[in-house]
């Protein structure tokens, strides 16, 4: 039997209890010797490193579309915190750090998170579409991934066309998408939304060296306890821009429960 939490036990005291997991999240930042991105500027920089667009609305997701559109409110908040967001040789990009009290004058709205395994409405729900686009800008670029976090549980079957391994979550107090800037360029965040999609670039101060290929040597299912865990490995191809020269990256290993049915034919493991 799983130990109940004593927030599960006294739900009245989790208010108190993400105060006190917020203070100290800061207070760590504070005090790990990390200098943390704070500059922004509006003029772009003058070189696209890459880009990406997300549709926001999933009409069949299941649930209530209310928590769709007031996801859209929370990511609008948040990215305008961080649109323009400069990264400067020897900083260090937080999530958190940057969408820090996004929602100090205009409240969050409740939007669809995964706790525990199961999707629920909740306060400032919706945000880790924008920690995934991040994520994925990222991994196209120099920039070293210092903390990511894959969910889980995997609750809604993704696009065909997203790999495994591709998502990043954040929580407030807990967890945190962090990325260095270990080069001598300085990197820039622009976030932009039309009525559907929310749309994402970096932009450098000098023409990019690389392009990025990202990739899944491999993805692989097993029953363990009657829950179905999915495995994969994602990896990157690093290719020069001036020589075409090509070097294979394993950026990270994932492990995660499957809780929506696999297509017919998929093979699983059993284990014990």
């Amino acid at each position: 039997m799983t130990r109940k939490r004593m927030t599960q036990i006294f739900p009245f005291l989790l208010p108190l209890r993400q105060k006190q997991r917020k203070l100290f999240f800061y207070l760590g930042m504070r005090l790990d010797k990390n200098t943390y991105a704070e500059r922004k500027q509006a003029r772009p920089l003058s070189c696209q490193v890459c880009k990406t667009e997300a549709l926001m609305i999933n009409e069949g997701s299941g649930f209530p579309l209310k928590y769709q559109y007031n996801k859209v409110h929370n990511l609008k908040l948040a990215a305008k915190k961080i649109d323009g967001l400069l990264i400067r040789p020897g900083e260090t990009f937080s999530f958190w750090k940057a969408a820090k009290d996004a929602d100090r004058d205009t409240p969050y709205l409740d939007g669809l998170s995964l706790v525990n395994g199961k999707i629920q409405a909740e306060y400032g729900g919706g945000l880790c579409q924008l920690s995934n686009l991040l994520y994925y800008l990222f991994l196209h670029t120099p920039l070293t991934i210092t903390e990511r976090h894959g969910h889980g549980t995997e609750a809604i079957p993704p696009a065909e066309e997203t790999l495994s391994g591709m998502d990043a979550t954040v929580a407030e107090g807990w967890l945190d998408l962090k990325a260095k800037n270990e080069t001598t360029h300085t990197f820039q965040i622009e976030i932009r939304f039309t009525e559907e999609k929310i749309l994402g670039r970096i932009l450098s101060d000098s023409p990019k060296q690389f392009d990025f290929h990202l990739y899944n040597a491999q993805v692989r299912y097993t029953r363990e306890n009657g829950k179905i865990y999915e495995y994969s490995r994602l990896c990157r191809k690093r290719i020069s821009c001036s020589t075409g020269e090509e070097k294979d990256e394993i950026l990270c290993d994932n492990r995660c429960i499957i809780a929506y049915p696999l297509p017919a034919g998929t093979e699983i493991e059993e284990r014990g």
